[in-house]
């Protein structure tokens, strides 16, 4: 069947393109290889040998055991499937090796062209200092700070009383919220350094730390921005991504409504100068923290294509994956900065096998029934099937809810509309959460920061465990993890957003739906 993209793929050097990756992201970039007329590469693991990215692609090659040092973070076996099936490009998709300056050398080294910035690029940016220096070189707005890693404990002290509390401890090498510390007084400062240090050692290899001014409260704005190798950089507009917990995005939208016409100017040409600076190439995004005074902070840049990418996409008609690909094989970027056009409000829920009962702590299991939403404006980006099998061995996010309208009401109640209708029940999962989040007032009034999750979410269910507590008390024989209580939780939750009644996942994977409890054979009234 004749391809209308086979004109342009026909000018790239290459005709296969390996994905270094597993689940949803490698079942999006393989849709657009397909799109584009290519020949898809999978790889995968013992634990993968089912998944879904395995079926979809053109190939697949087995490169270890479950372990991601064995197999999804082996540069060697991967480089090597590349070669065996005459893969001339490598997506590196997000996490593992995305922003593994040593991966895209090894690529460059073996003649393959890897989809993502230069090796260089990702050196300079990713070390954080560094990153800091460039954006002060391009007249980006930073956080008050110390460039440089502190002998000890005194020495932190002391550059933190400069500062001013409350001051962040921040891995030079870090990312994905690893090896960040909060300081509010002196004598703090002792074991969040060595508690910092730790984790950037363990996260990194590297135990080298920062101090810098903390903003709060405080919301994070990012910037996607995309250059070609012709010097053109280009941004997409903003997304907020305020919505966290322990530094890790649940809920992120474009635009923000935080930011008027001429901040959303100010801060998406920051980022841009910033990658001019340093000669971006291909996709990334530029992270700011935005203070309650409306000032803004550079934090760091992500050299690699975000979780969070189709927000842009609803928003902007891009298919930005495609486009990183074309940027890749050598070809100036398809659009100038006044050809791109925004359009309405998108809102993305990431759905992760984690258990926002109890702390967002890791779920596994089996996913014995799954309906995923539809519908006008609904997008889900999913390698998810029913008897899919989850374990701890990699990333717990397993889907995202994408839904857009013409504006952020519209955006709002599709969500709402869609999460209800989205089912998963054998494991936990964070649907309640995203429920209640787009439910509350301050999330509909857009009165949003890093600290929503404390003061909303993590509050109410403190509450509903010690009602639940004292119930307990008074009735020792009742037990305490039944699912009754989590229904009980669910309830206070929905009283507290002043939502309607909501679908949720049980712990034994009972579904509740008004006044009856269903799963795929029993039914309780």
């Amino acid at each position: 069947m004749p391809n209308p993209l086979a004109a342009e793929s026909a000018r790239f050097p290459f005709d296969t393109i390996l994905i270094a990756n597993r689940g949803e992201i490698a079942v999006r970039v393989i849709r657009a290889c397909r799109d584009l007329g290519l020949r898809s590469v999978a790889v995968y693991s013992d634990a993968d040998r089912l998944a879904t990215h395995v079926r979809l692609a053109d190939e697949a090659v087995h490169i270890g055991p479950a372990t991601a040092s064995a197999s999804y973070l082996n540069i060697e076996r991967i480089i090597d499937a590349a070669k065996q099936t005459g893969a001339g490009a490598i997506h590196p998709g997000y996490g593992f090796l995305s922003e593994n300056a040593h991966f895209a050398q090894a690529c460059a080294d073996a003649g393959i062209i890897f989809i993502g910035p230069p090796a260089n690029v990702q050196q300079a940016l990713g070390e954080k200092t560094s990153a800091r220096r460039i954006a002060i070189e391009a007249k980006v707005p930073i956080a008050p700070g110390v460039n440089k890693d502190m002998a000890d404990a005194a020495e932190a002290r002391k550059l933190a009383a400069e500062i001013g509390y409350p001051v962040l401890l921040k891995a030079a090498a870090g990312g994905g919220g690893k090896g960040i510390r909060f300081i509010y007084h002196p004598d703090e400062v002792e074991s969040a350094l060595a508690q910092a240090r730790a984790e950037a050692l363990a996260a990194f290899g590297d135990a080298t730390v920062y101090l810098e001014k903390a903003i709060a409260p405080a919301r994070h704005i990012e910037v996607q921005i995309m250059g070609d190798q012709h010097g053109n950089v280009v941004h997409f507009g903003e997304r907020e991504c305020s919505l966290q917990r322990r530094h890790q995005k649940l809920v992120e939208e474009s635009p923000s409504v935080a930011l008027d016409a001429d901040l959303r100017d100010r801060i998406t040409g920051a980022a841009v100068r910033l990658a001019q600076q340093c000669g971006y190439v291909n996709a990334g995004t530029v992270e700011f923290l935005l203070g309650p005074d409306k000032q803004f902070y550079f934090m760091e840049v992500n050299t690699r294509l975000q979780v969070e990418h189709p927000v842009t996409e609803w928003c902007t008609g891009m298919d930005l994956v495609r486009e990183q690909i074309r940027v890749a094989a050598g070809l100036p970027l398809s659009v100038r900065q006044e050809d791109i056009v925004f359009r309405g409000h998108a809102i993305e829920c990431r759905i992760t096998a984690e258990d926002p009962f109890n702390r967002f702590l890791p779920a596994t299991g089996s996913i014995t029934h799954l309906r995923e939403p539809s519908g006008p404006g609904v997008r889900v980006d999913s390698a998810l099937y029913p008897g899919m099998e989850l374990s701890l061995f990699y990333d717990s996010l397993l889907a995202k809810l994408i839904v857009w309208g013409p504006d952020r009401d519209t955006a709002i109640a599709r969500s709402l509309r869609a999460l209800r209708e989205y089912v998963i029940t054998g494991l936990q999962t964070t649907l309640p959460f995203s429920q209640y989040a787009l439910a509350h007032p301050r999330f509909i009034a857009g009165d949003l920061a890093l600290d929503f999750i404390a003061q909303t979410w993590d509050k109410v269910v403190q509450d509903g465990h010690d009602a639940l507590e004292d119930q307990a008390a008074s009735d020792p024989h009742e037990p305490s993890l039944a699912p009754e209580a989590v229904a009980a939780l669910t309830g206070a939750l929905q009283a507290a957003s002043r939502s309607a009644p909501a679908r949720t996942v049980q712990p034994d994977g009972a579904v509740a739906s008004g006044s009856r409890w269903r799963d795929a054979g029993r039914v309780w009234r």
